[in-house]
């Protein structure tokens, strides 16, 4: 998943960057309203932490003027713990969930986990595909009840795809969903990690849609007349 940090408290910024990318999300940030503006404008976020006091532009403004121009993503603010009229200001400009300064960044973590499960269409925190289980929470991943140990990147992929179940994925979705703004959107890497992923789950439930892309399912998806757990095909993934 890729989120947004917008907070002009530099070391507050740099904490929640570290501590997002700690648990496997791409992070990127902006210091003041206008840059984060831009950036949740034209870049596809999953879920966005945006300050209220920002310089240059404020957050509701943000907020507001990204509805209006129809962005739908998730937006978490963050407010003065007396500030109860910016918290209503907030949800009424599109806020999703707010968090009150000084917080635990446990906390952040837990309601991002629940925005995102809600914006895929998700109730608990453990998702399911077949055997596979990924438990959002704990980040742990299960075939068959037997703990299966992935890389960050590895998991992230998987996460995501788990998010989307059902749901044929494409490459670029994945690029843009997964990596910050410095990815190399031209390399394999999507590639060799889907190879990956097939190798330890070791199930049959990450299936190639030739020319369209990935998708999670528990038995072989049959799209266009294709085998979607056949190997070759334009993306081609390693096994």
């Amino acid at each position: 998943m890729r989120l947004l940090v917008i907070e002009d408290d530099k070391d507050l910024n740099r904490q929640l960057v570290a501590a997002l990318e700690a648990v496997g999300y791409a992070v990127d940030s902006a210091f003041d309203g206008e840059e984060g503006h831009f950036l949740g404008d034209t870049e596809p976020y999953d879920a966005v932490i945006l300050d209220i006091g920002l310089p240059k532009m404020d957050g509701i403004a943000v907020l507001t003027s990204w509805r209006k121009a129809g962005r739908t993503m998730p937006v978490l603010i963050l407010t003065a713990r007396d500030g109860w009229t910016e918290k209503v200001r907030g949800f009424d400009a599109g806020a999703d969930d707010y968090v009150a300064k000084p917080f635990h960044v446990e906390e952040i973590l837990a309601r991002l986990r629940a925005l995102l499960r809600r914006a895929a269409g998700h109730a608990s925190s453990e998702l399911t595909c077949g055997p596979v289980a990924l438990d959002t929470r704990s980040g742990r991943v299960l075939v068959a009840g037997a703990p299966v140990k992935l890389t960050s990147h590895e998991y992230r992929l998987l996460a995501y795809l788990m998010h989307h179940s059902g749901r044929v994925v494409s490459r670029t979705e994945i690029v843009e969903h997964l990596y910050d703004q410095d990815f190399d959107r031209d390399s394999n890497t999507i590639e060799v990690f889907i190879g990956r992923l097939r190798k330890k789950l070791g199930v049959d439930v990450l299936h190639t849609v030739r020319g369209l892309g990935y998708v999670m399912e528990p038995e072989p998806a049959d799209r266009d007349g294709t085998s979607a757990g056949a190997a070759g095909g334009p993306l081609n993934p390693a096994r």
